[in-house]
């Protein structure tokens, strides 16, 4: 997010500071992950489509800003396959209510005009349910109890954050101000503002935008401002894998909970996520809990529980353990202002429709909410911050 909104910022004239803690930006969650372009579907559990509509039109938008701000095509990189949501008889979406809401978004997609600039042309986006035949081919039955096919697609988000880095650095109007964390944001007696990194003060700037993924309503705090309506931070890490390019997996999402994710970039790249093995650190609180140091025992215990809990579900995660020739466990912050568990039902975190900008002034925080938001919420914060400056 951050630095999206740098870069609009450059490309409309202004000059743009990125605060980074890390050496170079991406190296966390917007790095490592699976990198989904949502269109709603994953959020059966929010059956007001509140939450799928507050996702689709910056997931309809990604790849055109992207391509925009970095020169970076993603249908290059992404899944060559539709995804299949694989409901598992524990969800916290029943098969009929799961079918229900897909039909419904599907319909809301088609009426879209913006629905052809997706990854892939979703004018036509319908659902498929998969015959038994076709569900026992990817899942165990047992535990699988309805297969659907939709039009979503995910991209490396390896080849996006490398895209990203080089075009901050090529930007003129942008400067990288990298190993520098920020605690806090103070107002200038002329009334602009220092970023404050420990006892360093840096600026003064005519407007600040906090962007971050953890930590961020410390921030707010800091200047009074406290727009969330509730906060939940977690680490969580998952498996990023090369294997032989002649090894073909679906797409697939074990939905709706605590479950996991498999995926197959076409270049030889692939995703698996367990979410009980990737979990590291949870809390429902303005500051980001303690993470675990992660040795190499801890990342082989973590990588084998992974290709367990899933590939007894999917078995193809074990066609990528079998192959792989390099596996990382890395991962990064998920923040949400719904709080809960995602294994129950009634959980706020199942709605993630409060995602946004607020502001106190020429100060904005934003909620990111998912990765696909980003470009073009930014692209919306760089047109508040230069008409405030104006």
């Amino acid at each position: 997010m951050g630095s999206s909104v740098a870069l609009h910022l450059a490309g409309r004239g202004a000059h743009a500071t990125v605060f980074e803690r890390e050496p170079q930006p991406f190296t966390g969650a917007s790095r490592w992950n699976e990198g989904k372009i949502h269109l709603g579907f994953l959020y059966a559990a929010d059956p007001t489509l509140r939450t799928a509509r507050s996702l689709l039109g910056p997931g309809l938008d990604f790849a055109d800003q992207v391509e925009r701000l970095t020169g970076a095509v993603c249908a290059e990189r992404m899944t060559p396959a539709d995804d299949l949501y694989l409901v598992h008889r524990d969800s916290v979406s029943s098969p009929q209510a799961t079918r229900g809401y897909y039909e419904r978004l599907a319909e809301t997609i088609r009426e879209r005009p913006d629905a052809p600039r997706y990854l892939v042309d979703a004018s036509g986006c319908r659902v498929e349910e998969l015959s038994p035949e076709e569900l026992g081919a990817v899942a165990d039955p047992s535990e699988i109890v309805a297969g659907l096919r939709v039009p979503e697609r995910s991209v490396n988000t390896g080849f996006v954050a490398d895209a990203f880095v080089a075009a901050l650095r090529a930007a003129t109007g942008v400067e990288l101000a990298c190993g520098i964390e920020v605690s806090s944001v103070e107002a200038t007696a002329d009334g602009r503002w220092s970023v404050i990194s420990g006892a360093e003060a840096h600026g003064p700037f005519d407007a600040v935008v906090n962007a971050l993924w953890e930590g961020r309503p410390a921030v707010d705090r800091s200047v009074g401002h406290r727009p969330d309506e509730g906060e939940q931070h977690r680490f969580r890490v998952s498996l990023f894998a090369r294997a032989r390019l002649d090894l073909v997996i679906p797409s697939a999402v074990v939905a709706v909970g605590p479950f996991g994710d498999l995926k197959g970039y076409g270049d030889g790249s692939f995703y698996v996520s367990w979410y009980p093995a990737g979990l590291l650190a949870r809390s429902e609180s303005v500051e980001p809990p303690a993470v675990p140091v992660l040795d190499a025992s801890a990342r082989e215990r973590i990588a084998a529980e992974t290709f367990a809990g899933l590939g007894a579900i999917v078995p193809a995660a074990l066609s990528i353990r079998d192959v792989a020739t390099e596996v990382r466990v890395e991962g990064g912050w998920v923040y949400s202002q719904g709080r809960g568990l995602l294994d129950d039902p009634s959980a706020a975190v199942h709605r993630r429709d409060l995602h946004g900008i607020s502001r106190a002034g020429s100060y904005f925080s934003v909620d990111t909410g998912k990765y696909s938001v980003a470009p073009t919420r930014a692209e919306e914060l760089a047109r508040l911050v230069l008409a405030e400056s104006a």
